[in-house]
């Protein structure tokens, strides 16, 4: 089933999204704009964590990932390893390294071709562009469990092209860019996932300074990241329903042959009973903005920080829904032709929004108004590998384009892993923001 809970996660500014971009691997999305990729959700999984495990399948633990730099000479393709992962019982230490090579290959060339006969002073001077800090990145990850429920996790990074060290928090909006907020503080409460049923979430959050593009040169920075106290409460009702659904039996699990009989369980629990099913959610949210931009966020041109012209209420209210079909063909067992999935999800991210388009279709926010439709095709390749596509259709006409067109996708490749029953190692690439990386899933669909 498509994951329902973006439509309230969307609301908050701690939904994680997939990103090289960050060490970390992930970057938060922007809130109150239209509902990412299902494919573009980050791992439940620490990065660092997903690395020691990673690491046993790569060449000498080194995984690499692809993402455009601030500096175009360092080139997208980095590769990332974990130097040091120290622990106790509850408690470890981690140092991840990322080194960018494509700029050091460059001058070592360029030394080399430049030179009239290949001595030692040569190969000394193209030495030392291994000393360029440039090309390396490091960050630190510590956790500390104070109870089975409880935990205490700080970590920070240096990227090698940046000149200053610093802690801002990393967004992503709906276009593919980046913006970095020098001061993000979040304190939230939600209800725990389900299938079905009310849920809530409630949050205070605080933005401090201007937010800066991070790989962009000019644009409008989104409003919900500009200064400013936020209090914030959203509320959902969630129901799912089976059209039919083939049950797992013990004949599945049991494989009788000649030489006997073994157990053959699905490459993922979540993808072992064939179904058709539909599901939807729908909810709204509350807010109260406090602070010098709650009434109006002028824009500002002071050292070129790109800020916006957008309105911001300080008080708002809103309203949100999803409506999903799933048909699921397989059980994920055989080698062979065992998994068809598709789940078409239709979203409508702002009801004040659209109702303004159709009313009054020039005060409205075209960005919001506009419904989308997800789709996910999943299709076994060959035993537990699996070919997936997530992309994002805008139901309304854009400039040049009439009717639907596609706004995102996003291209994976899985391979399942039995042992941790619904757990998988993922490469994608998002051939609108130009990243791809490697990631372990666990207990996602």
């Amino acid at each position: 089933m498509a994951n329902l809970e973006s439509a309230i996660d969307s609301a908050f500014w701690d939904q994680s999204i997939s990103s090289p971009q960050t060490l970390d691997g992930s970057a938060k999305s922007v809130p109150g704009e239209p509902f990412p990729l299902d494919g573009a959700r980050a791992s439940k999984a620490l990065r660092i964590q997903q690395l020691s495990f990673l690491r046993n399948g790569f060449p000498l633990g080194i995984i690499p990932s692809v993402s455009p730099p601030s500096q175009k000479d360092l080139g997208s393709f980095s590769l990332q390893t974990l130097l040091l992962r120290p622990s106790t019982s509850n408690w470890w230490f981690g140092l991840i390294g990322q080194f960018r090579p494509k700029k050091l290959i460059s001058a070592i060339k360029t030394e080399l071709q430049s030179a009239d006969e290949l001595e030692l002073p040569v190969f000394r001077d193209a030495a030392k562009h291994f000393l360029d800090k440039s090309l390396y990145s490091v960050a630190l990850a510590t956790q500390l469990s104070l109870s089975p429920s409880t935990s205490l996790l700080w970590s920070t990074e240096r990227q090698g092209e940046k000149k200053d060290a610093a802690w801002p928090e990393l967004f992503m909006d709906h276009k593919g860019k980046y913006w970095e907020v020098p001061e993000s503080i979040s304190l939230d409460m939600s209800s725990l996932p389900s299938d079905s049923g009310l849920q809530y979430h409630f949050g205070i959050h605080k933005n401090s300074g201007h937010p800066q593009a991070f790989n962009a040169l000019d644009g409008e920075a989104p409003s919900a990241l500009m200064p400013g106290l936020c209090a914030k409460a959203a509320f959902s009702y969630q129901k799912r329903k089976d059209i039919w659904r083939q049950k797992e039996t013990k004949e599945d699990l049991i494989i009788k042959t000649d030489k006997g009989s073994y157990w053959r369980p699905s490459y993922d629990v979540r993808l072992r009973e064939p179904h058709a099913a539909i599901s939807g959610i729908i909810g709204g949210t509350c807010a109260a903005w406090f602070g010098k931009g709650s009434r109006n966020v002028e824009s500002q041109s002071e050292d070129n920080i790109p800020t916006t012209n957008n309105k911001r209420s300080p008080l708002s209210a809103d309203f949100f829904g999803s409506a999903c079909y799933t048909f699921q063909h397989g059980q994920f067992r055989k080698l062979y032709g065992d998994l068809t999935r598709v789940d078409a999800r239709l979203d409508l991210s702002s009801l004040s929004s659209f109702a303004k388009r159709i009313f009054q279709s020039s005060s409205a926010n075209k960005s919001l108004s506009s419904p989308r439709l997800n789709l996910i095709f999943q299709q076994q390749v060959a035993g537990p590998i699996v070919f997936r596509v997530d992309s994002k259709l805008l139901l309304n006409s854009k400039a040049g384009k009439l009717g639907p067109h596609i706004e995102d996708v996003i291209y994976s490749l899985s391979y399942s892993l039995r042992l941790l029953r619904s757990g998988k190692v993922v490469a994608w690439y998002s051939p609108k923001r130009k990243e791809g990386m490697i990631e372990l899933r666990l207990f996602e669909f």
